[in-house]
Order: structure tokens, then C-alpha cells, then sequence
């Protein structure tokens, strides 16, 4: 029944002793640091705070004077969703040296994935809540990881 139950806030299937890793990313297979190795919080805020402020400077150009909050939101969504179909990375995240990777297979994000992680990242809530390797809740339910590129 459980296994009829699950979803994607469930965690990996054990075999009744707890998974253990000496270092986040190690139960995806990610190495401990370098390229490919995830993105601490602290970047990805960061990362994320340079895309929100690129958005509002667009915003900014758009509305000329007027109240931009609900266009910067949609800036931001629309930059989220190109940028990390496009080439796997906002301009926030290229800035830091970071990308948005698939963890399931070695193929690009795609436009789906993206469209389901940047709409979940407009509810904050997800982005807050992380799993033992310190992957956001969007990125779990997308299959994906923020790592770095370089």
C-alpha cells in the first residue's frame, strides 16, 4: 500500500537500515566538490537574488513609473523558464557558476521540468524545505539539482 501511496515528497526506498552519506550529492552520485558537485544555499540565493533584480530592471523598463511587482514576478517566471530550458542555467545561476541538471538522465532540463520548478519556486515554500543532500523540495519533485558548472 505504501507503494501505491508514495509521491515525490516520499524519500528513496531502503532496505530498513537509514541512508547514510559522508557528503550531499553522494546518494545521486554527484562528486563531493567541484563541477557537477551541489550548490550550497548560500549561492543559490545569492544566484537567485540576481535574477529577481534583473527582473525588476526589466520590469522597471516595462511599467516606466508604475507599480512593477506583479510584472517583475512574471519577468522572473518567464527568464526561469527560457534561461533553464534553453541552456540550463538563469542569468542568476551563470553568474555564480552554477546549473540546473537532471538527475535521472544526462539530457537538459527540458521545458516541462522547467516550467514545473520555476512554478513551484513561485510559492518560496518548497525552496525552503530540503532533503538530506540540501535539495530544495521543486528540485525533488522535478528530478533535478542545482550544481556548480565549474
Amino acid at each position: 500500500m505504501a507503494r501505491m501511496t508514495g509521491s515525490w515528497l516520499s524519500g528513496p526506498e531502503s532496505s530498513g537500515e537509514p541512508a547514510t552519506s559522508e557528503f550531499p550529492g553522494e546518494q545521486l552520485g554527484l562528486p563531493r566538490s567541484g563541477a557537477g558537485s551541489l550548490a550550497g544555499m548560500t549561492r543559490r540565493i545569492a544566484a537567485l537574488f540576481v535574477d529577481w533584480m534583473i527582473s525588476l530592471g526589466i520590469a522597471a523598463l516595462i511599467v516606466r513609473g508604475s507599480s512593477a511587482s506583479t510584472v517583475t514576478l512574471l519577468v522572473w517566471f518567464v527568464i526561469g523558464i527560457v534561461a533553464v530550458t534553453l541552456f540550463g542555467f538563469t542569468p542568476g545561476q551563470y553568474f555564480l557558476r552554477l546549473r540546473t541538471v537532471r538527475i535521472d538522465a544526462p539530457v537538459t532540463v527540458g521545458f516541462v521540468r522547467a516550467l514545473a520548478r520555476q512554478a513551484l519556486l513561485i510559492f518560496v515554500v518548497p525552496a525552503l524545505f530540503t532533503d538530506s543532500d540540501g535539495r530544495g523540495m521543486h528540485d525533488r519533485a522535478t528530478g533535478t539539482a542545482l550544481v556548480h558548472s565549474r
